[in-house]
């Protein structure tokens, strides 16, 4: 096992909590879909779905670990696409920490390397931090990040 068993409630649902193993440098994908490109005054962009959290309980953004992938001996480019999910962007955990974010493990049966972020998503933070602190890791064809 990568990490230990991260903390659950009684649903057994991962509860927000900072992996302790996961480095400043380490890094943390988001998978992004055709329909998170937007067009904006003649130009496509990344939407705003790319940079909220889910609706789940504790609301936490789904996202993938580098350093699991690569791990378990997979290239993070290759892991994080398929036909759904056509580019992804790349942060660093310790600009999201920063930024007052917790990150942690939330393996699913079909996603061992999957992890959440977790923490206040105010609307600017959605807007023009997140967007900032992203670069490209599986880049879209004539699509910006912000």
């Amino acid at each position: 096992m990568p990490f230990p068993q991260p903390p659950r409630d009684e649903f057994g649902e991962v509860t927000p909590y900072n992996e302790a193993q996961i480095q400043p440098t380490d890094g943390i994908i988001r998978r992004i879909p055709a329909n998170w490109i937007v067009d904006d005054k003649g130009r496509r962009r990344l939407s705003s779905m790319a940079f909220k959290p889910s609706s789940d309980r504790y609301r936490g953004k789904s996202v993938d670990i580098e350093s699991l992938i690569i791990e378990q001996g997979d290239d993070p480019t290759v892991y994080v696409t398929t036909p759904r999910w056509i580019g992804s962007i790349r942060y660093e955990a310790g600009n999201l920490h920063t930024a007052g974010f917790c990150i942690g493990w939330d393996p699913l049966p079909d996603n061992p390397c999957h992890g959440a972020v977790w923490g206040t998503f105010t609307n600017d933070q959605i807007r023009n931090v997140l967007p900032k602190m992203a670069s490209w890791l599986v880049p879209i064809n004539g699509v910006d990040i912000y």
